[in-house]
């Protein structure tokens, strides 16, 4: 499969740091991503023949209150459980809809740092992706947790971790 080129904003934080994961991870593992100014990403992506996203106007961008990480979801039709609980965090972090996940507020902080130390958008989403790795990681295991409520709390510390590890790599 050609790998396909996808193009946003540059001076990426929180959606543009987690599409790029999430295309890479479900949509296009060699996608190629380029970072232009908001007002150069019409005629770049014809020139590039590249798909935009999380800019104004376009298909995989902000909708109501949903995000253009909930956008890719639906347009690839993604229904992995925990991609969407990821996806409630990546929502509270970058829209008004903060209660929406409490995890949220971390994620952001974690991107404006990343963001603002790194050298370059390429250097932002290479770091984010152990982020994402681990709030993926996280979101599986809660639903693990509710899936096998009973027979974790009969578990002790050591167990319980054994546990989750053992189901989490299933």
């Amino acid at each position: 499969m050609k790998s396909l080129k996808w193009i946003t904003r540059e001076h990426v934080h929180v959606d543009r740091t987690a599409c790029p994961w999430l295309i890479k991870k479900f949509v296009d593992p060699k996608a190629e991503f380029i970072f232009v100014p908001v007002e150069r990403i019409e005629e770049t992506a014809r020139k590039e023949n590249a798909i935009p996203f999380d800019a104004p106007g376009v298909e995989l961008g902000h909708h109501g209150n949903k995000c253009s990480f909930d956008a890719i979801i639906d347009k690839y039709q993604i229904k992995a459980l925990a991609i969407l609980k990821l996806a409630d965090i990546v929502r509270a972090a970058d829209t008004e809809n903060k209660d929406v996940a409490l995890e949220g507020v971390g994620l952001s902080a974690v991107m404006t740092g990343i963001s603002i130390t790194a050298r370059d958008d390429y250097e932002t989403i290479e770091k984010a992706k152990a982020v994402y790795d681990a709030l993926y990681a996280y979101s599986q295991l809660e639903g693990i947790r509710e899936k096998y409520k009973l027979e974790i709390e009969k578990m002790d510390k050591k167990q319980r971790r054994e546990f989750l590890k053992k189901k989490l790599v299933e």
